[in-house]
């Protein structure tokens, strides 16, 4: 088996059966975003603990890049200090835009993703989910954090 496809094959695992999804209440933060290209649209909220995110989910619907990259998401920062999180963001924003990147840190399971950034089209697809997280963690402790639009 190539790697190609083990990466697809964990992208369609985590869009049929995404992990973290629903909704979390009472939260720390939550935002909103929405690609109106695509028609992906969804809400995260998070718990916080001190400086880290201690539960995090995410609800609505989208094409398979779009949740199987929020299902993804919510697995890779859970547990995770608010600074690790903002380098993370940065990681994934990297690996989604720039097809020779070299990651600084450990991806893991995110590295499915790599191959988004062939397909244009599908880079803000898997990228809303991580600036709905950006905005949210951005505005704690707020009601809503303004909503996030990849356009």
């Amino acid at each position: 088996m190539e790697i190609r496809d083990l990466y697809r094959d964990v992208i369609l695992d985590h869009n049929r059966s995404p992990r973290n999804f629903g909704r979390l209440e009472p939260a720390d933060a939550t935002a909103v975003g929405h690609n109106p290209l695509c028609g992906d649209s969804l809400s995260l909220s998070l718990r916080l603990e001190g400086e880290r995110v201690k539960e995090i989910r995410f609800n609505g619907q989208g094409c398979a890049i779009s949740v199987a990259s929020a299902s993804l998401m919510t697995e890779a920062v859970a547990g995770r200090s608010l600074t690790e999180v903002e380098a993370l963001y940065r990681e994934v924003h990297a690996l989604l835009t720039e097809p020779a990147h070299q990651s600084a840190v450990p991806l893991g399971k995110l590295m499915a993703l790599a191959g988004v950034h062939e397909f244009p089209a599908r880079v803000k697809c898997a990228s809303l989910c991580w600036h709905t997280l950006h905005a949210a963690l951005e505005h704690p402790h707020e009601a809503a954090a303004p909503a996030v639009t990849t356009e």
